[in-house]
């Protein structure tokens, strides 16, 4: 769109606030913003030059606008959050933080067991979080059953089945982990009381629980009962050694959401801290791409909306290195000069310092100029984020590539201790298989690389990854259970697009944090084998082992097919091209002979 063109809807364009879309001419998205006059904001994307190349890039692109009114500024400022999110246009910012973070469910049920999911379904029950770290979760319930008696089985506690004595108590009753409710052993209303306190425990308001041990711990001692006031005493003990692991800030500030930001270039690093209670309860550092040069005051604007969405938090003071544009309701936005309020600000500018610098090192170091003891741990890192039973220090990768659309080919990479072993790679001519058909490709080839390392008694390699989503590694695991090698590894499909991670039979896919050195490992596996099968395929059609459609046309030589497909990729991407553009890489004649054989006489 011109400015001469925008002039002419101009004025169509409302004065109220709202939010603005950009799309292309394909109809695409392409940048979504907000204003507190549409009219205002949209046409000075038009009325005068940009210095910046991407922001002239945008409005060149720019096809048609649409926008929504809605009643003020923070609407729209909640809205344009909102969409970014949803959507995520090309131009806007990009937050690369693609984690799924745990939560910790109470479940709607009779006598409600707590622990530990990343999915958020309407069910009925109360999720307490997110958290940023799983093993922050799994030391919170580590904590809360020792101190309150859970249960952990999966049993349906119906007043029903309990009075028709279905069910025994089990060795959690007999270790005091349970009270045996499956017995009746324990009132629901007792049982509340423990999850009131699980409750407590999770907003980092120990108080409460501590008074209430305490007050059991004297009633048992004015008892006489000196073995249950000890396991009460042990109680408080473990409370408190969980909060002097927390850092106190002081219970005069409450809750309070932190933020800081570092800028490098095209990228910025914001810290967030959570603080509960006084205590920072969670720390979370996420990178975002600066698309349009934004300013360091817009960047954070857009990455608090995001982090206070993404953790729910409802704390009503945020404390900042600067104003910024936040306009929520009933939260107050503080700038520190001093005291506790400053130290905490510090504290986050440290942090987002910290992962910056690590963030540099980890660039830097790749996974084959590492030590033994650096390569195990990456190694260790990607057994705990898969839940393997076995540290994966063998790993295959398969991958299929038919390149243009045709003549399938397979390869298979294998990485000991985290490093390549190129002697050990495969690659396979299809055999079975007649045309493109991937699914049954892949359960080709590793039928026949399983099937063989079994008959020569070579070992398995513990994990095995198909580059492909569900599809792809439903295919694989039809060999894996025709060898009968379930169990005997661990088989998993990463999404080419995506970097999701499936396992079989699971519904749900797992990401792993973009910059974690386990992703950095997959991904440098993915990349060899993409490396290894393109690398075979070229060279069986250099060979002349492969024609291809172009080939077959005659007048047209193995010269012209190859400098083709070299510039577009692939036979139907050519197929598609117009006469004038045929005769712009190719010249007039043969341009006339491919046009001709895929689309007739032109006219």
């Amino acid at each position: 769109m011109t400015a001469a063109e925008f002039q002419q809807i101009a004025h169509t364009l409302p004065v109220h606030a709202g939010i603005y879309k950009y799309f292309g001419t394909e109809g695409e998205l392409l940048y979504i913003g907000k204003a507190k006059s549409l009219r205002k904001r949209v046409s000075s994307y038009f009325v005068k030059n940009h210095d910046n190349y991407k922001t002239r890039k945008l409005v060149e692109s720019i096809h048609h606008i649409e926008f929504t009114i809605v009643d003020s500024e923070q609407d729209a400022f909640l809205l344009e959050n909102s969409l970014i999110k949803q959507f995520q246009p090309k131009f806007n910012i990009n937050l690369k933080d693609d984690k799924t973070y745990p939560f910790i469910i109470i479940k709607h049920e009779p006598f409600s067991r707590v622990f530990l999911t990343r999915r958020v379904i309407k069910d009925g029950s109360e999720y307490l979080g997110p958290f940023t770290s799983v093993g922050r979760v799994r030391e919170v319930l580590e904590v809360i059953r020792y101190n309150i008696p859970l249960r952990t089985c999966s049993l349906n506690l119906t007043e029903q089945n309990i009075k028709k004595g279905k069910f025994k108590v089990c060795l959690e009753y007999h270790l005091g982990n349970c009270k045996g409710p499956c017995e009746g052993l324990q009132t629901e209303e007792d049982y509340r009381e423990g999850l009131q306190q699980v409750k407590e425990i999770l907003r980092g308001n120990l108080s409460p629980v501590l008074n209430i041990f305490k007050s059991k711990m004297q009633e048992h001692a004015m008892n006489m009962e000196f073995e249950k006031a000890e396991i009460q005493r042990k109680k408080i003990e473990s409370l408190q050694a969980y909060q002097s692991r927390s850092t106190i800030v002081g219970s005069r500030v409450g809750n309070v959401d932190v933020f800081t930001i570092l800028s490098e270039g095209n990228f910025a690093y914001v810290n967030y801290l959570r603080v509960l209670n006084g205590t920072i309860a969670d720390t979370k550092t996420v990178t975002l791409e600066k698309k349009l040069e934004e300013t360091d005051e817009e960047v954070m604007s857009y990455a608090v909306a995001y982090l206070r969405d993404a953790f729910q938090s409802m704390a009503k003071e945020i404390i900042l290195p600067f104003e910024v544009e936040f306009p929520e309701e009933g939260v107050t936005l503080t700038v520190p000069k001093g005291g506790d309020k400053k130290k905490l600000l510090d504290l986050s500018e440290k942090n987002v310092t910290y992962f910056r610098e690590e963030l540099k090192k980890k660039k830097m170091l790749h996974l084959e100029g590492k030590t033994d003891m650096e390569k195990k741990k990456v190694l260790y890192q990607l057994q705990a984020d898969l839940e393997l039973q076995e540290l994966p220090v063998h790993i295959e990768c398969f991958d299929n590539s038919n390149f243009q659309g045709s003549y399938p080919v397979s390869a298979c990479v294998v990485f000991k201790d985290g490093v390549a072993s190129k002697k050990d790679y495969r690659h396979f001519n299809i055999k079975t298989v007649e045309g493109i058909n991937d699914f049954a490709s892949m359960t080709e080839v590793v039928f026949r690389r399983y099937n063989r390392l079994l008959n020569e008694e070579q070992p398995l390699p513990q994990l095995v990854i198909i580059d492909g989503g569900k599809g792809q590694l439903g295919a694989a695991m039809e060999s894996i259970r025709k060898l009968d090698l379930i169990g005997s590894m661990t088989v998993v499909g990463l999404a080419k697009n995506e970097e999701e991670i499936f396992f079989p039979g699971d519904k749900e896919s797992i990401k792993l944090p973009y910059d974690s050195e386990s992703l950095k490992l997959i991904r440098r596996i993915r990349d060899e084998v993409h490396r290894f099968g393109i690398t075979f395929h070229r060279q069986k059609r250099s060979k002349g082992t492969f024609k291809n459609e172009l080939e077959d046309i005659k007048g047209i030589g193995k010269n012209t097919a190859t400098q083709l497909l070299q510039v577009f990729r692939s036979v139907n991407k050519v197929k598609q091209l117009s006469l004038e553009e045929l005769v712009k890489e190719v010249g007039q004649s043969k341009a006339r002979l491919i046009f001709q054989h895929f689309h007739g006489e032109p006219s």
